[in-house]
């Protein structure tokens, strides 16, 4: 049984790359998300922290890339979770906008 993850802790960081930037325009934002956190727990999230109304969540689990440490031995990064959110029409998030 898992425990109960509060709102504002659910989403750790927006994600700001070419991809989410393309993607804002479609209305779709992208963030990084706990691990154990699921698509009703995101939706509230977003909802709560931004003011806005959520039509769809989709999620990605994102595998660490590996890192070259000393010499020929590799060591992998974190894994981590990717959710991209989209908004209702007419809703957008302001901390995306001019990047």
């Amino acid at each position: 049984m898992s425990r109960a993850i509060h709102a504002l802790d659910v989403v750790l960081r927006p994600l700001i790359t070419e991809k989410a930037t393309r993607l804002a325009g479609e209305n779709k934002y992208a963030f990084e998300v706990r691990l154990e956190a699921n698509k009703v727990q995101i939706k509230d999230a977003v909802e709560k922290g931004f003011s806005v109304h959520v039509t769809s969540v989709n999620v990605m689990n994102m595998k660490g890339k590996p890192r070259r440490v000393r010499g020929n031995r590799t060591k992998h990064g974190s894994n981590w979770k990717k959710a991209v959110v989209t908004l209702a029409a007419g809703d957008k998030i302001e901390l995306f906008e001019g990047v």
